[in-house]
């Protein structure tokens, strides 16, 4: 979903700048190369926005892993340490599968 965003007037004029020195072929890909560089300098801001798409459910759990640039089990410690709790939806139906797996292997 595209969305407008309000820069000041000398920002806009280095953007466009920018495009007609021919460094970039667009305003957007100026914007899109700002972002992706402020993203890989400010860990933080990477693994802030992993874990906001986590508990928003518009990730999984190893999507932002990825997205924060760490391992799954540091991922789950990084929601552990803020607070939040993870809760598995398991049926009925999966226990008593899990179950009877446990029985077999008896």
């Amino acid at each position: 979903m595209p969305s407008s965003y309000n820069l000041p007037e000398l920002v806009k004029k280095e953007i466009d700048a920018l495009v007609k020195s021919g460094y970039y072929s667009s305003k957007s890909d100026v914007v899109k190369d700002a972002l992706r560089y402020m993203l890989e300098s400010k860990k933080n801001l990477r693994l802030a926005a992993a874990v906001e798409l986590y508990k928003n459910g518009d990730v999984t759990l190893g999507k932002a892993a990825e997205i924060a640039n760490i391992v799954i089990i540091e991922f789950k410690e990084t929601l552990a340490n803020q607070g939040y709790r993870r809760v598995l939806k398991v049926s009925k139906e999966d226990i008593k599968k899990a179950d009877e797996l446990m029985q077999t292997l008896r």
